[in-house]
């Protein structure tokens, strides 16, 4: 199969952690004899001190004419520190995700067994976690228009706005998921105080009924974020708006033992977009210490929603298992053990892939 790949390193650990997910792709398409191209591109920082665009048109058009895209992460010290900068990294994931139609963001959270000891959480609530949080993507107080900040600088203001038709799609989806897992879903809304939060409820309230056979739930995002520490084995799917589902899936990502094991995959109109939940971590660049498992991760969800090739995506989250059961890992998960460099765990996982029946 012939498999055409948009590579968007962006900034910070971006382009580590990006590597060594190429690895693991080049490893796969060797196995199994796919034809691999791949181009790369600028997003984030890097594009603004190259083009003056957080997401330049040819990054764009690398983007419309690929399969996927495996893209690594937005951000900078220098953006950051300066609140006044008129064009910012971010600014750039924000178009990405606008111009290629992602609407729907899937983040799969799920524990290794190898890693249960180091999470906060105790064994017992976690073991066994199997979850799936659905965000929606380009609507919501990240998108809503106006925002600002009055003449005398004093007082800031966004704009939160959701349509019938924006969340109607994303807990259609949502409804899909369920029906190939354990058929249940949670609404994650805040109806009692938010407008938008009421219209979404009013939305799904009239979809569950099309889906008799899935048990629907529908929880405030305040209680959402108590119950996924105590009791995160109690969902399966949960659909949610833009900021809740981003700070959800950050929180969820205590119960893995490390926010650099998440991966994700947006996915829309357009080209899907695959990659770790993590930011930048600028204060690691370039120091070969990152946890690059997310974004390998991300590139197994990569093979099997964009390509449809299930086995391979199997392939890359058993030689991950392997390698961490093996204790072949970074430092934020070694935790007294030895702790390998980006670059290793990435060439062990790759070697992984090649001994795997």
């Amino acid at each position: 199969m012939k498999l055409n790949l948009a590579v968007l390193p962006g900034d910070g650990i971006g382009p580590e952690v990006v590597a060594q997910a190429v690895k693991a792709v080049k490893a796969v398409c060797r196995k199994y004899n796919h034809e691999l191209h791949y181009g790369e591109a600028p997003v984030g920082a890097c594009a603004i001190d190259a083009t003056g665009d957080p997401y330049p048109a040819e990054t764009h058009a690398l983007c419309m004419q690929s399969d996927a895209v495996l893209f690594g992460a937005i951000g900078a010290l220098k953006y950051d520190n300066d609140p006044s900068a008129k064009v910012r990294p971010e600014q750039g994931l924000l178009a990405m995700r606008k111009q290629l139609g992602l609407y729907a963001n899937i983040r799969p959270v799920t524990t290794f067994p190898s890693l249960l000891h180091q999470s906060p959480l105790r064994s017992e609530l976690i073991d066994g976690v199997d979850l799936v949080c659905i965000r929606e993507l380009t609507g919501g107080i990240y998108f809503g228009r106006p925002q600002g900040r009055s003449e005398d600088g004093r007082t800031a203001y966004d704009t939160c706005v959701y349509s019938h038709e924006e969340i109607e799609r994303i807990v259609r989806l949502a409804y899909g998921y369920a029906l190939k897992r354990r058929r249940k879903i949670t609404v994650v809304d805040k109806a009692n105080v938010l407008a938008t939060s009421r219209l979404w409820r009013q939305v799904a309230q009239e979809i569950e009924k099309e889906y008799p056979d899935v048990e629907t739930e529908y929880m405030f995002v305040d209680n959402a974020a108590m119950r996924l520490i105590q009791w995160p084995k109690s969902f399966d799917v949960l659909v949610t708006e833009n900021m809740f589902g981003d700070i959800l899936t950050d929180e969820a990502s205590v119960i893995t033992g490390s926010l650099g094991m998440l991966p994700s995959a947006s996915i829309g109109i357009h080209t899907s977009v695959f990659e770790p939940i993590h930011g930048s971590y600028p204060q690691a660049a370039g120091k070969n210490i990152a946890n690059p498992l997310a974004t390998i991760l991300s590139a197994a969800l990569m093979f099997e929603y964009a390509f449809g090739l299930a086995e391979e995506g199997r392939v890359i989250r058993e030689a991950v298992a392997a390698s961490m059961n093996k204790g072949i890992v970074t430092g934020d998960i070694a935790h007294g053990g030895t702790a390998y460099s980006t670059s290793e765990v990435g060439d062990r996982i790759a070697e992984e892939i090649g001994l795997s029946d």
